[in-house]
């Protein structure tokens, strides 16, 4: 600790550090668990065959992300893994400290034709919270990496709307040694207009699915573009949606609406679509989205 920090200073910098690592083989077809490691407060709750894949459902026994807080998890599907992660409820970050806030890692490492869905619960952020959210991908040839995340603006039934302090949202991705994908995203609601024309205007949800793999093409693109030009949003609750390819090997698709059932039926649909292209597997059942 800085001698020279006050006690209410040096107290909104202390950092709890939470980690779960897992990973997971492939044995005559089958995904095994091979080893996993957890501090609380996060420890996988349940795995269980989806078929010949593996379903993971992620718990934290706290209340959510607390100011100081971070967690650390780490997946690792060695050759021909085929993992599915969830988690059993919404991320949700409390406020914190002017100079501190919370953090959330995850790395991804999969091994030649692995494969790992990573489909989590939405991202709440309570008034005055500060979240970086840091993701890390690396494939090998063959491999499947996706995700779908959904973030919400604050309690809005109670009247939070933006009210967060900072959310920051980092992705890269390696394919071998090569780095193909890099995004930065920094959202400081009191700083940004967001309201403005051409900006999230009435928009206050926000969905991003991903999809990085040496099999992605342009007719995989087509694919989901169609699905979005197709899709039927609820009256209530416009949906806007666009699909790109990214450098190499991937499809990013970003989406806004004014809640954030609506977009977390329409990354389902994504992924259902993205799951028969690529890996010639049905819906699974197991998730509300």
């Amino acid at each position: 600790m800085n001698a020279g920090l006050g006690g209410e200073a040096a107290a909104r910098h202390i950092v709890r550090t939470s980690v779960l690592r897992a990973s997971f083989s492939c044995m005559d077809g089958q995904t095994r668990l091979a080893n996993k490691f957890h501090t609380a407060p996060i420890k996988i709750a349940k795995v269980f065959p989806l078929g010949k894949q593996l379903g993971v459902i992620v718990m934290d026994v706290s209340p959510g992300l607390l100011d100081g807080d971070r967690y650390e998890l780490d997946w690792k599907a060695e050759a021909g893994g085929h993992v599915m992660i969830t988690n059993q409820s919404y991320t949700k970050v409390h406020p914190s400290q002017p100079l501190s806030g919370s953090s959330l890692l995850q790395r991804f490492e999969l091994g030649e034709r692995a494969v790992i869905e990573h489909m989590p619960e939405p991202i709440m952020l309570y008034k005055d919270a500060a979240l970086h959210n840091d993701t890390c991908v690396r494939l090998q040839a063959g491999s499947v990496w996706m995700q779908a995340d959904v973030l919400c603006p604050g309690r809005t039934l109670r009247g939070e709307r933006f009210a967060y302090r900072s959310c920051r949202n980092d992705l890269t991705v390696h394919y071998g040694d090569e780095l193909i994908y890099a995004q930065r995203q920094r959202i400081e609601p009191a700083l940004q207009t967001l309201a403005a024309p051409g900006s999230w205007e009435d928009m206050t949800h926000t969905a991003s699915f991903y999809v990085f793999s040496d099999r992605v093409d342009v007719a995989l693109l087509e694919r989901l573009q169609a699905l979005l030009d197709s899709h039927q949003a609820p009256a209530e609750h416009a949906v806007l949606a666009g699909a790109s390819l990214t450098y190499r090997h991937g499809v990013a698709v970003m989406a806004a609406s004014t809640a954030a059932w609506p977009l977390q039926q329409l990354m389902r649909l994504l992924w259902e679509e993205t799951r028969e292209a690529l890996l010639g597997c049905g819906p699974l059942r197991l998730l509300a989205f």
